[in-house]
């Protein structure tokens, strides 16, 4: 008899050992972590303490990551009240970059805005600088929050002389009905945005800059 004729009787009767109970005192099978016998039964402990430890290990992990959503869930509110009770324009950048710098540790931020002039002054500022056909259709291309290296010329050049020094970026578009704007974020290390990274935090993050940004276009 094979080796799998055995197994599969045994699963096709589990009563077995209920009935041969003492066959299970007398088999020996080798000690997971080296070449001595041991009981079956301790075996069976050994496994389930493995499962037990492996389980704990999974549940800390799922805790922790538990607890850093909740750490960004309350950046995410402070950001959103204050975005929305910025009185005007000025005010509204001055506490997105602010945010962003202070309480997500991005080093560099900036944003460009396009179809659409400030309500009520802000032809100087330089979130309305003209911004290129290509870096435009790009972003209208984003339905989902782009991260990885800095590649783009014109968007990079947005961070001024913390240009050089940036190694990743985030980019999000600003949407009301047609994207009408787009926030990079930027940083020297290059795993703080990477391709395969959860992006929802991030697009909430566009979004809630693209809502604001609309009260003052």
């Amino acid at each position: 008899m094979k080796a799998d004729d055995v197994a599969r009787y045994l699963r096709e009767n589990p009563a077995f050992f209920e009935t041969y109970a003492d066959m299970l005192g007398e088999i020996s099978i080798p000690h997971p972590h080296g070449g001595r016998a041991i009981p079956l039964s301790d075996r069976q402990m050994l496994a389930l303490r493995e499962k037990s430890r492996a389980l704990e290990s999974r549940l800390t992990e799922l805790l922790q990551i538990g607890e850093e959503n909740d750490a960004i869930g309350e950046k995410m509110h402070r950001l959103s009240l204050a975005l929305f009770a910025a009185p005007d324009l000025q005010s509204l950048l001055t506490v997105l970059y602010l945010h962003l710098r202070e309480d997500f540790s991005v080093p560099q931020a900036a944003l460009r805005i396009w179809g659409a002039e400030p309500a009520r002054g802000g032809g100087e500022i330089a979130e309305f600088r003209a911004v290129g056909e290509q870096l435009k259709r790009y972003a209208a291309s984003l339905s989902q929050p782009f991260c990885g290296p800095s590649s783009d010329a014109e968007s990079a050049a947005w961070f001024g002389d913390g240009a050089s020094h940036v190694r990743s970026v985030a980019h999000m578009a600003l949407r009301d009905k047609e994207c009408f704007g787009m926030l990079a974020l930027g940083s020297e290390d290059v795993l703080r945005f990477y391709p395969e990274m959860g992006t929802l935090y991030l697009k909430r993050m566009g979004e809630l800059a693209g809502a604001a940004l609309l009260k003052f276009l």
